[in-house]
């Protein structure tokens, strides 16, 4: 097989510095007899003794996966996975089965063209707890939004090593992962006088459209070695926004922009599905909306506001779609219900009460009237009377988009709606990309700015701190769910402690 730059450039094997992949070092891809895993390793879906395993290569060869529950791998399993080709750029995945409850899960990716084996790639996960036994996580979301891309000087994605020495057992990312419509120029000036440079690729220099485009925007964020080593030991749970596609879509709709050729988002969502299915550890064979059960403490309901959302508009209507379509309320309503979990996350990529306008129409789930719920809050509110209604208890909305921290109480008796239990909802982000914020709150479901912290201006840099991303700890005793607010430097900005 044969390389030329631009292929080299797409596997990201030539970029400089502290950012460089390992399979970089020496000499050139097609010069080596063995494969190479060009973008290390990540897992996701971790879950009913489940996990998928994810890597890339730099050539057509096979995936084989050996997994133990000892580092070093005595009496490990080997899985023979699939034959990574370029119909999926290289890339692939394997399911692995029967894993133990609560134990730490080690595993080894290797490649094989049929003439030579690749050096391993090592990583680890733990799975679901037992009782008796505590679960950590962190969420955040918005990666390289705004123009502020990989910065070999300021230590490329810090907040990985941030989230990393919080030592969780797993990642919810809370959408806008890749900013596929958010070129990147090669230098940015800042307000201090000092430059701020991006690693640039060629797919980062326009606005995505075609499949290669998309795929490139994945194949970005893994050049951050921190991002790699970060995927190697702590699992994924992904969720999509709007930046994977394009700014505030919605299905339907037809792009205003000179910068697409193509204007038809429906097709332009088809290839970043497609892109994701290739680059991250998910099973689009299936809903994206979907329970990932943690153990009995925990149960994480992740949710699609994208794929059935209804077009942008003053979001005042009294009747029609909303942004859950039926199918996925009554499955988030029926889940709930069924759920035993002491605590039921549900993760939203739109926060609740946050206004967050599209020029003149509104693009969330909240509006500019804060008497009864319209538009897409009728939704939400038929979830939040369902649950209240069948006792449904431990309910904590998650979320990020607004590229600021902030918790908001939401308490029926200051609400124009009540037919609620009162809730909690967490706002975190961005962990590399512009700041904004805050936000105007409606006030249908009585909600209240508990904390927040924005940066210092719109669209500051990472480099003035304002990244942040959220922390859960739920204690194995008592049941008690601790959040805590962290920025860039893993200060605690702000903590909250919820009884079951």
């Amino acid at each position: 097989m044969t390389l030329d730059r631009r292929d080299l450039l797409r596997a990201g094997l030539l970029a400089g510095g502290a950012l460089a992949l390992p399979a970089a070092a020496g000499a050139p891809a097609f010069a080596r007899a063995r494969p190479v895993i060009t973008h290390g390793v990540q897992t996701g879906e971790v879950a009913d003794g489940r996990a998928l395993v994810w890597t890339r290569a730099d050539r057509p060869s096979r995936m084989l996966v050996d997994y133990s529950t000892r580092p070093d791998f005595r009496g490990h399993r080997t899985v023979r996975g699939p034959w990574l080709t370029p119909g999926t750029d290289l890339t692939g995945k394997v399911a692995l089965r029967g894993l133990p409850d609560g134990r730490r899960v080690h595993y080894r990716v290797r490649l094989d063209d049929g003439r030579a084996v690749s050096a391993p790639e090592t990583g680890s996960f733990g799975t679901a707890p037992l009782r008796g036994q505590d679960v950590r996580f962190v969420w955040g979301g918005d990666l390289a939004g705004q123009g502020w891309g990989i910065n070999e000087a300021f230590g490329g994605y810090r907040i990985f090593n941030a989230m990393a020495d919080v030592q969780p057992e797993f990642f919810l990312c809370s959408g806008d992962w890749v900013y596929s419509d958010g070129p990147l120029a090669e230098t940015v000036a800042l307000p201090d006088g000092t430059v701020w440079k991006n690693v640039m690729t060629e797919e980062k220099a326009k606005v995505a459209e075609t499949l290669a485009e998309y795929r490139g925007q994945f194949r970005y964020n893994l050049m951050d070695a921190n991002l790699r080593a970060f995927h190697s030991r702590v699992p994924l749970i992904y969720q999509w926004d709007d930046h994977e596609v394009t700014n505030n879509w919605y299905p339907g709709e037809v792009l205003d922009d000179a910068r697409y050729a193509e204007k038809n988002v429906d097709v332009l969502a088809a290839r970043a599905r497609r892109a994701i299915d290739e680059y991250l550890p998910v099973d689009l064979d299936r809903p994206l909306y979907r329970k990932i059960s943690y153990g009995p403490l925990l149960d994480v309901f992740v949710l699609d506001m994208r794929s059935f959302k209804n077009k942008n508009s003053p979001n005042l209507e009294t009747q029609g779609r909303g942004l859950l379509g039926d199918a996925q309320k009554r499955w988030l309503t029926r889940e709930l219900r069924r759920s035993k979990a002491t605590w039921k996350v549900i993760a939203n990529d739109l926060p609740i009460g946050l206004i967050v306008p599209d020029g003149t129409a509104q693009e969330g789930v909240g509006n500019t009237d804060s008497g009864r719920p319209l538009g897409r809050e009728r939704e939400i509110a038929e979830v939040l009377r369902d649950a209240h209604r069948d006792d449904v208890t431990g309910i904590v909305f998650l979320t990020a988009d607004v590229h600021y921290t902030a918790a908001h109480y939401y308490d029926p008796a200051k609400a124009s709606f009540k037919d609620f239990t009162p809730f909690w909802e967490f706002v975190a982000g961005p962990l590399n990309a512009g700041t904004f914020g805050p936000n105007t709150l409606d006030g249908t479901f009585g909600p209240t700015q508990e904390f927040f912290k924005a940066g210092p201006r719109a669209n500051a840099s990472p480099a003035e701190g304002a990244q942040f991303f959220g922390e859960v700890e739920i204690d194995s005793r008592s049941k008690a769910f601790t959040v805590r607010l962290r920025d860039l430097d893993n200060k605690v900005l702000y903590t909250r402690t919820l009884t079951p």
